[in-house]
């Protein structure tokens, strides 16, 4: 052993003393040179992926559909024996890593550093700055995620973020700002031969292509791609909320004129089929792909598969997708919605000279959300279908109007009970006090009582009787009243002459054989025979 370490010593000191004189003649060490090409090449690249909005559960459904190749053929690794890193992003600020391998699942290409934010409130903004350094911000991407379960929000949350975004690159040091313009103008000139994954050949590398309207005009300084997740809930917004193609359409060119202006890139995702979504981030991150990773194909045709890669979208491909739509318009106007507010400036730690008045959050609507911007424009047509029912909720509360609001059956059936057995409580009463008060009158009384109940029941729950004499309705009360005034105006003259029903009689006869007397005794004197 000792001799051992004596001849690692003596090793050690003869190779130190031949460096020193090597290095003192100038001449260069090979052997050094090789050692540091081979320990520097075996050194992975670091990338990283700023990831921003969503929800912790569709955080983890996108590191998922990013974890998966949808061109290998090899099964994938057994999670139980290779298990994933860790996911912190329950709070604030969450991190995480990933291993990109090749093909082959082999060697490890590089490795992704993988920050989460969830909530765009300028009171987070902070925890940004850090990772926007010198070294990092070449080898960096931003992904904004947006839902298909309220794409009515997707322009909101988009102005939140771009605000957040653009107020950060302005607070950097001048160091950074350098490499963000270098950066910027290696992005913009990329790709602008046509190839979609943004290699140009060197026949084309010298052709300057000169931008387009609305093409890179609001530039972060770093990539920028939006991955629209669960695109199979587009059925059931055709299906429960009434879209149809127009609203689909107007959407996808809202979406690709705002980005437009970034530089972005678009595309569609669902969890059964993430498509391109990995060849499109790493492609964005310069990692070296296969040959069969590399192809990058724009679609536009199908409503949930969209993909837009970046620097190759125009205001004409965006026209002829559905006419009537005013890019101009919205584009000019996007660049308004996302200055910085003083709100996101204070938080930032920015400050000016010329400051305008603080801006006021209310429910995520800011002041600056007038019936011409580009925020304003895209939710009068893609409307919240909560916020509508609410609001015509407020409205049917202060104006009813002549709408009448049905009761549920068995509600009603309920109250109907409740009445019946009232009634027949006041009944029952009603028959135990007329009882009772039979009984304290006694016998005598009965007669009475039965005329009062028998009256009593044809007046109050009979009612007048009519009838029908020729065509005329006659009431019988009426006609019982006139036949007893009738009948009294008429017992007086009877008093006054009391004659027995004899008397009348003869004296009725008497008056009419007299009679017949004189008609028989005039006609025999008048007769000519006489």
């Amino acid at each position: 052993m000792a001799r051992t370490s004596r001849r690692v010593s003596a090793m050690t000191y003869r190779s130190d003393h031949d460096r020193q004189s090597i290095g003192g003649d100038g001449k260069k060490d090979i052997w050094l040179s090789m050692l540091d090409e081979v320990s520097s090449g075996k050194r992975l690249p670091e990338k990283n992926l700023l990831i921003l909005g969503g929800t912790p559960e569709s955080q983890i459904e996108f590191l998922e559909s990013l974890s998966h190749d949808p061109t290998s053929r090899r099964r994938p690794l057994d999670r139980s024996r290779d298990p994933m890193p860790p996911i912190a992003n329950r709070f604030a600020l969450g991190y995480t890593y990933q291993d990109v391998l090749d093909a082959d699942q082999e060697d490890t290409l590089a490795r992704l550093s993988l920050y989460l934010l969830s909530d765009p409130s300028p009171s987070f903004a902070p925890l940004l700055k850090p990772l926007l350094t010198p070294r990092s911000l070449p080898n960096m991407l931003v992904v904004i995620l947006l839902d298909w379960s309220r794409p009515w929000s997707w322009l909101r949350q988009l102005q939140e973020w771009m605000r957040t975004l653009r107020t950060l690159v302005v607070s950097l040091d001048d160091e950074c700002k350098e490499v963000i313009e270098a950066n910027i103008i290696h992005r913009r000139e990329r790709g602008r031969s046509g190839a979609a994954d943004g290699i140009q050949s060197t026949a084309d590398a010298s052709i300057a292509i000169p931008l387009g309207s609305g093409e890179w005009d609001e530039p972060l300084g770093v990539p920028l791609c939006v991955v629209c997740q669960n695109a199979d809930k587009i059925e059931s917004l055709e299906r429960e909320r009434g879209w149809k193609e127009e609203k689909f359409d107007f959407v996808l060119q809202y979406m690709r004129t705002v980005l437009l202006k970034h530089g972005a890139s678009l595309i569609y995702t669902m969890p059964s089929a993430p498509g391109s979504l990995q060849t499109l981030i790493y492609s964005a991150l310069d990692i070296e792909l296969s040959p069969e990773r590399k192809s990058l194909k724009h679609n536009v045709i199908d409503r949930d598969r969209v993909l837009v890669p970046p620097n190759w979208d125009s205001w004409g491909k965006i026209r002829v997708l559905r006419e009537g739509f005013d890019v101009e318009g919205v584009s000019k106007a996007w660049s308004m919605e996302i200055q910085p507010t003083r709100a996101t400036e204070i938080s930032e730690g920015v400050t000016d000279g010329e400051q305008n008045d603080p801006v006021v959050y209310a429910h995520g609507v800011d002041s600056k959300d007038k019936e011409g911007s580009a925020v304003a424009i895209y939710e009068d047509t893609i409307r919240d279908p909560d916020r509508d029912s609410s609001l015509a909720q407020a409205l049917r509360l202060k104006n009813p109007g002549i709408e009448v609001e049905t009761m549920d059956n068995q509600k009603f059936l309920a109250e109907q009970l409740e009445r019946l057995e009232s009634y027949r409580a006041e009944d029952e009463a009603e028959k135990k006090g007329r009882e009772a008060r039979r009984a304290a009158s006694g016998s005598s009384s009965l007669y009475s009582g039965l005329v009062e109940e028998s009256g009593r029941t044809v007046h109050d729950y009979i009612g007048p009787v009519h009838f029908n004499i020729g065509g005329i309705q006659v009431d019988a009360d009426d006609e019982l009243k006139r036949l007893k005034d009738r009948a009294a105006r008429r017992t007086p003259e009877l008093e006054a002459t009391p004659t027995s029903p004899g008397q009348m009689d003869n004296e009725k006869l008497a008056s009419f054989f007299a009679g017949l007397m004189k008609k028989t005794g005039g006609s025999a004197s008048n007769s000519p025979r006489s």
